[in-house]
């Protein structure tokens, strides 16, 4: 044990300072988000949504992420992450205190649509700090601590979230209020990290003489591996993230879950990403990610089928527990996903992927609410059961050059 922490240690201190400072931020940013995340769902019917309504909201934030990513992308490229940073944590902060004056559930449309873009513009440029600061021998162990030390926050977060209801008012809307004023703060400091001690990875390139939008996204066709085929694949990962809303809903509605059990599934969640990330991150680098994600995809499916199935609230805590394996597939597949593109381009190909996760975005809640009401609140998930099959179909076809076996 003592060695393994040294090992860590050691791989932490030769890390570039831009990648540590990315860290931290996450740390604080996690925990903020971790309040609300599992009872946002809750909150946003607790003011007068049903499902349908639901995923009207949650649909305004992919059209906002979706109409952003590529220039976010692009313009990290060219302005440099930090600055794109310090545009997203404001716009987090704000839409926190927009959640938390809503007397309606119309007015959280307004909250998610400023969220959403903020979180969209995180996202395009996330991952590039990492591509541009780890080496590719350790890209999944890189990106997998970092996964682990920042889900830290997310172990205790549930727990303190739901004292704080059960203080407030219970699992209503009066009850959760209070977390967003929480997050708007935990965002703030998280703003203020990046502002005092980030600096970009790369130097940004500027504006004079570069290729606009069009041509950049052109040469990420041309010059990246299997990226029509890599588009399709992503586009059956994020479905299940866009589907999450109906996930604590599900549990109290369905299952009768109370606040206590629904912030035990995500601490379980949480235990499953800080217990395996490492092991998981070194394998894939040694052995080949595409067989850390075949041997992965099964645990997440069997969690949606013990979360469809469950005889008692208790059972979802075992659900909640599997889950956290699809998080452990996700940052695999951002290795690979860095990978395939050149590294000057990796602001453009984020924010195509951007683009993508928008559309999906605005598609799988409006989906997921039809689905619910029409069919059966299972068939969301009976959906998801389906895109893990499409996955397994795509990543066969993917030759072990450009996943590593």
């Amino acid at each position: 044990m003592a060695s393994q922490l040294r090992g860590l240690l050691s791989f932490l201190r030769r890390q570039r300072k831009p990648f540590k400072v990315n860290l931290a931020k996450n740390m604080v940013e996690n925990f903020s988000l971790s309040l609300t995340d599992q009872y946002q769902s809750i909150y946003i019917t607790a003011l007068g949504a049903d499902p349908v309504k639901l995923g009207y909201v949650n649909s305004v934030g992919g059209v906002a992420g979706a109409l952003a990513a590529v220039p976010v992308g692009w313009l990290a490229d060219r302005l440099g992450i930090r600055r794109i940073l310090l545009t997203a944590l404001p716009l987090m902060a704000l839409g926190s205190v927009i959640f938390a004056l809503s007397e309606s559930w119309e007015i959280t449309a307004l909250a998610f649509l400023i969220s959403a873009l903020s979180l969209r513009m995180e996202m395009t440029v996330c991952p590039m700090i990492c591509g541009n600061t780890l080496r590719d021998e350790e890209r999944v162990t890189g990106m997998q601590l970092c996964d682990t030390l920042s889900a830290l926050p997310r172990l205790i977060a549930p727990i303190v979230a739901a004292q704080i209801i059960t203080i407030a008012g219970g699992l209503n809307a009066r009850g959760i209020r209070p977390l967003y004023w929480l997050r708007a703060l935990g965002v703030s400091i998280g703003a203020l990290i990046i502002y005092l001690h980030f600096t970009d990875p790369i130097e940004p390139r500027g504006g004079a003489g570069q290729l606009n939008i069009l041509e950049s996204l052109g040469r990420v066709f041309r010059e990246g591996r299997m990226v029509k085929r890599w588009m399709l694949f992503l586009v059956l990962s994020v479905l299940p993230f866009y589907l999450y809303p109906y996930f604590p809903l599900y549990a109290k509605e369905v299952k009768g879950a109370d606040q206590y059990v629904i912030a035990g599934m995500n601490m379980a969640s949480t235990l499953i990403i800080i217990l395996l990330s490492l092991p998981t991150g070194s394998l894939a680098d040694r052995f080949g990610r595409k067989k850390m994600i075949f041997s992965m995809m099964p645990l997440y499916c069997a969690s949606l089928l013990l979360l469809i199935y469950a005889p008692t609230p208790q059972y979802l805590l075992l659900a909640g527990l599997l889950n956290g394996f699809n998080t452990l597939i996700a940052a695999i597949q951002g290795a690979i996903t860095v990978e395939i593109i050149p590294r000057e381009l990796l602001g453009s190909w984020f924010g195509l992927l951007g683009l993508i996760r928008g559309l999906v975005g605005v598609l799988a809640p409006l989906i997921g609410g039809y689905l619910w009401e029409a069919v059966s609140p299972s068939a969301v998930f009976h959906l998801i059961l389906l895109t893990q099959l499409g996955k397994a179909l795509i990543l066969l076809s993917m030759p072990s050059t450009v996943t590593r076996g």
